[in-house]
């Protein structure tokens, strides 16, 4: 019997498709599986049109088996099978597909796709075996014939017994090595594991020959290890099913079944397409943040099907990053995926695939919200930071995305509010949506910036992460409405009287402003008298588009660029401290050096800032005192 050779450029292939293309070894099972479905549906297909042959699905399965003492791992089907000519043509010739073929040749369209359509399925089998022996024989054909490789060397094919129309592929096993354990394709809790991650909805019956501990029939209560033919696989996806037959627990079951989560979802979403692009998916919302999503180690993607066969765990394509936190899966017959089924071409399917499902996202997260607050809450005190970072990133592309799924706590309800509920309540002569920044609520209900804007009766917005002023600046409006922090420098809601009179205390005071900046060098832009301050004596404003807030946050960074806001003291000359200040400046130098050193340190300590001399500030404070 001679060995033929594989055709040109296929020892080269094969060499590349085994080494290179395929990121596990255990994905050879899933091909081998999905090779037979393939041979089960051609079956299928001739019977439509074969008045002799009848489709009886109870006589159609694949049967995977493992021996041990052999080292072999044999996988079979009841499907068509293979003449001696399709052999050739289809395994002596690397990515020729036998299923691409017959899917053109038969117009398949009625929604049992052929799953295999490159031809190179096959041959990841020699990631995981020195031989790869097939004994096949064809529908309508009395002869079987075997096909049998040792890798890239070539093949042989020639005559054999086999009772029943089908194929066994039969995989001679590697030894192991120091670093590869092959024994672990021969364990059939390993096998099953790998069959019910790749092909757990393949629709016909995977079986496989378990060892369950059973009754002995004349023994009380002893028990013998008998070995069973078990079905592995579920067969029916639950995203195939009709929404009406599914129960709120049967979400829960299949996010559990897959460990998207330990918790249970907030909310569901099953959709079904069937437009410019066929797709099912069941995305989830979960409770709770998985421990490390806000670490490099944290992978977002939904699982990626085709036609049932898993393609990718984690396919990071179909999420935007504001959307990371969701789970689920995706099933599409009409990706176009690359030669080893592992990674998807970046096309106009998926793409339109992921543009929906972002939509669906967001309405459903917008129904929560409207009917659920106390569920959204929740979702919220878990994700809406990564909500936050998706309106700062990409230069603010999402922000209209996003902005409506925004909250913030109030000043005047204590709880956390959205934009659009915060401009609803906005008297007509308030021209401003007011932020203040702080660590707590409870620091910022403190903080003088903002006497005035409360004063007014106005609602306060408190910012207590670190993401979100840079959010709101990137936002700029919202309903028309610009955002101002309460530090800022005009807050727009000063009257004529107030204007007037610090406009004239600026000029009253020009001097003693001026020696405060002198003293106080280049730590202030300007000391100004304060528009905004009632009962308090000092404050500090910023004068640009760096708050002091985002100053110290992005000082705290590992890469510290040393960002400074334009600091402005502000005083407030209707305090009676302000009356110290006006007699030190008068007669004693010294002392209006030491209250101006004070009243700044003081400005710090408020905004939370350090103080640049701690000691010098204990001894000023004693030197009060004294």
């Amino acid at each position: 019997m001679a060995k033929k050779e594989f055709k040109a450029e296929s020892k080269r292939l094969l060499d590349i498709m085994i080494n290179s293309i395929y990121s596990q070894k255990e994905v050879f099972l899933r091909e081998l599986i999905s090779n037979a479905s393939d041979a089960i549906d051609k079956i299928y297909y001739k019977a439509l049109t074969d008045d002799s042959l009848t489709f009886n699905k109870d006589d159609y399965y694949i049967k995977v088996k493992s021996d041990k003492e052999n080292r072999t791992l044999t996988v079979s089907d009841t499907g068509i099978g293979m003449t001696k000519e399709e052999l050739e043509e289809h395994l002596g010739t690397i990515a020729k597909s036998g299923s691409l073929a017959f899917k053109q040749e038969h117009e398949v369209k009625d929604g049992h796709d052929i799953i295999g359509q490159f031809g190179v399925g096959f041959y990841a089998a020699f990631m995981v075996a020195d031989v790869v022996t097939v004994i096949t024989k064809a529908h309508g054909s009395d002869q079987a014939y075997k096909w049998e490789s040792a890798g890239a060397d070539g093949y042989t094919i020639e005559p054999c017994q086999k009772d029943h129309v089908g194929t066994d592929i039969m995989l001679k096993l590697k030894e192991n090595t120091d670093d590869e354990n092959y024994d672990e394709y021969l364990d059939v809790h390993r096998l099953r594991s790998i069959i019910k991650s790749y092909s757990d909805f393949i629709r016909y019956p995977i079986k496989m020959d378990v060892t369950v501990n059973k009754p002995k029939e004349d023994g009380e209560n002893e028990f013998e290890e008998v070995q069973e033919e078990q079905t592995v696989n579920s067969m029916v996806p639950i995203w195939r099913k009709n929404k009406n037959e599914l129960t709120k627990e049967d979400y829960e079951a299949f996010y559990a079944e897959k460990r998207y989560g330990f918790d249970k979802p907030l909310a569901h979403i099953h959709t079904s397409v069937d437009g410019a692009v066929r797709y099912h998916a069941i995305l989830y919302i979960p409770e709770n943040m998985p421990f490390n999503y806000y670490s490099k180690e944290f992978e977002k993607g939904l699982e990626l099907y085709s036609n049932g066969v898993l393609i990718m765990e984690k396919c990071p394509d179909l999420l935007p990053d504001h959307f990371s936190f969701v789970k689920g899966m995706v099933d599409s017959e009409d990706l176009s995926l690359n030669i080893s089924r592992e990674m998807l071409q970046h096309d106009r399917q998926l793409k339109l695939i992921a543009k929906n499902i972002s939509k669906k996202i967001k309405n459903e997260l917008k129904n929560l919200l409207k009917h659920d607050r106390e569920k959204y809450e929740s979702f919220y005190q878990s994700f809406g930071r990564q909500l936050k970072f998706g309106v700062y990133n990409d230069f603010g592309a999402n922000k209209d995305v996003l902005k409506d799924l925004l909250m913030f706590y109030s000043s005047k309800e204590k709880k956390l509010v959205t934009l659009d509920e915060y401009v609803s309540r906005m008297p007509e002569d308030q021209k401003y949506i007011y932020y203040a920044s702080g660590d707590s609520y409870d620091r910022i209900e403190k903080l003088p910036q903002t006497e005035l804007v409360s004063e007014k009766g106005y609602e306060i917005l408190y910012f207590t992460e670190d993401i979100d002023e840079f959010a709101i600046k990137m936002l700029a409006k919202y309903e028309e409405k610009e955002f101002k922090s309460v530090s800022s420098g005009d807050l727009g809601i000063e009257e004529d009287k107030d204007q007037n009179n610090t406009d004239a205390d600026e000029h009253q005071y020009k001097e003693l402003f001026g020696e405060m900046k002198s003293i106080l060098a280049d730590k202030v832009k300007n000391v100004r008298a304060s528009k905004r301050l009632k009962t308090h004596s000092v404050c500090l404003a910023a004068d640009g588009e760096v708050t002091i807030e985002m100053e110290k946050i992005l000082n705290a960074m590992p890469d510290n660029q040393h960002v400074k806001a334009d600091k402005v003291l502000e005083i407030n000359t209707n305090h009676d401290v302000f009356k110290t200040l006006q007699d030190a400046f008068e007669n004693d130098k010294d002392k209006f050096k030491l209250y101006t050193s004070l009243l700044y340190n003081q400005a710090l300590l408020i905004e939370g800032l350090p103080i640049d001399d701690p000691v010098e500030f204990t001894n000023d404070i004693c030197k009060v005192m004294a």
